[in-house]
């Protein structure tokens, strides 16, 4: 079974950013679910996350980033990404754009497009900070799945396979983000979880498909 510690731990924030930076996979809380994290550009780690998952590697998996900011970077953000952003980041909805040129990632699955996301989780934000990288957003579950809204959970399903397994309670929202795909076309929902159809729609002023 994963080691599992409080994170209201004082040594939670280095102990995860030593893990992670060292290649290793860590569950972390997020205001969703519980998440697979592995640093982004580290195509070991990032190979090791997909085989514990059990997920083909033609299948992208969504990057946690800390701010709006640090989108700007990895991908192509259009005025579209920033109302959405404005509005709804921090928080469970992850945005797929046109990937910047100079990022790579195998996370992306040889995609041109990433999904990106801040999440509402200030824990999550500190570790992704301190590595000054992104991270990987999946669920921490096996594929196919529930993903899991407990640390014991999320631990009973990865077991020793993850060095970390960080424990803060339910996550507020209790389900997955939602994912809009803005890469072309008008936009549309991917998959619907914590935010609505209609909540995007209000925001955009258009009917979001």
């Amino acid at each position: 079974m994963a080691r599992i510690i409080p994170a209201r731990d004082p040594g939670c924030v280095d102990e995860a950013v030593r893990l992670l930076a060292g290649g290793q996979l860590v569950c972390i809380p997020t205001d969703t679910v519980y998440g697979l994290a592995a640093v982004a550009v580290k195509d070991a780690a990032v190979r090791t996350l997909y085989a514990v998952k059990g997920r083909s590697p033609d299948k992208p998996v969504p990057l946690l980033i800390a701010d709006a900011a640090a989108a700007s970077w990895i991908a192509d953000v259009t005025p579209v990404a920033h109302t959405l952003m404005s509005r709804f980041w921090p928080g469970p909805l992850t945005i797929v754009m046109r990937k910047a040129p100079g990022f790579r990632s195998l996370a992306l699955a040889r995609k041109e497009t990433v999904g990106l996301r801040v999440p509402d989780h200030a824990l999550v934000r500190r570790i992704i900070l301190a590595l000054d990288e992104p991270i990987t957003g999946t669920s921490a579950n096996r594929a196919g799945a529930r993903a899991p809204v407990s640390a014991a959970e999320a631990a009973f399903q990865l077991g020793d396979m993850v060095a970390l397994v960080i424990d803060d309670g339910p996550p507020a929202a209790g389900r997955e983000s939602t994912v809009i795909d803005i890469t072309g076309g008008p936009p549309r929902v991917v998959r619907e979880g914590a935010v609505s159809r209609e909540e995007l729609s209000r925001v955009l002023g258009k009917e979001v498909a």
